[in-house]
């Protein structure tokens, strides 16, 4: 039997928790919602602790952006699916740049939400389509901009099994290719969104726009 993916949703809208909950039980095989609740709280105690995935309304109770608690999530290292109204470029890449898995606009509907859930459990990179465009049209200074050899190697390794096979198939050194690798991360370190797995630069990758999942 495959694993059962759990979800809690942090939202102080009744009618959308009970919307994605709805979508999650429907879904083949159905995401099963551990807890839901008005405030962060919820995803720090009882079976909300213990969930695959928090599914985070960024707008709770106020104007403001709840940027400092997604970093909190973030920093414990949860896998968040950032579910809001915002979808402006600048929203999307701060949700990003902190640490969020995806965001989804609320207009997007159950399919992307769904995906994106699933995703963020398996490890396993997912964008929609409003995060798809905030992502083309970055054009910030900051963005890390890697050489196309450094692409090169980060497309066959994401592909590959291992670096001695990456290491063959471009006929370089093992450690060329960890050199490759390192000076990457190193970049996304340096511009405050460390990707210190395979599957976190995969992700910072697919993001960026520097390789597509057809490449993988």
């Amino acid at each position: 039997m495959a694993e059962v993916t759990t979800a809690v949703i942090v939202d102080d809208h009744p009618a959308i928790i009970a919307g994605v909950e709805s979508w999650c039980a429907a879904a083949d095989p159905a995401v099963r919602i551990a807890d839901s609740g008005s405030t962060p709280a919820v995803a720090w105690t009882g079976a909300g602790l213990g969930a695959d995935v928090v599914v985070f309304d960024l707008m709770l109770s106020g104007p403001t952006p709840a940027y400092g608690d997604l970093r909190r999530l973030v920093d414990a290292g949860r896998q968040v699916v950032v579910y809001t109204m915002r979808e402006d470029r600048d929203t999307i890449l701060t949700c990003l740049d902190i640490g969020a898995f995806a965001h989804l606009a609320k207009t997007e509907g159950p399919a992307h939400l769904v995906a994106a859930i699933r995703a963020a459990h398996g490890h396993q990179p997912y964008t929609a389509p409003a995060m798809a465009r905030a992502i083309c049209a970055d054009t910030r200074p900051e963005r890390p901009r890697p050489t196309p050899r450094e692409v090169d190697v980060l497309v066959n390794w994401f592909a590959c099994e291992s670096k001695e096979m990456v290491a063959r198939k471009l006929n370089l050194s093992v450690r060329t290719v960890n050199s490759y690798i390192d000076r990457v991360r190193i970049r996304y370190a340096n511009a405050g969104r460390p990707a210190p797995t395979k599957a976190a630069l995969v992700a910072r990758a697919i993001q960026d726009g520097l390789v597509r999942l057809e490449d993988l």
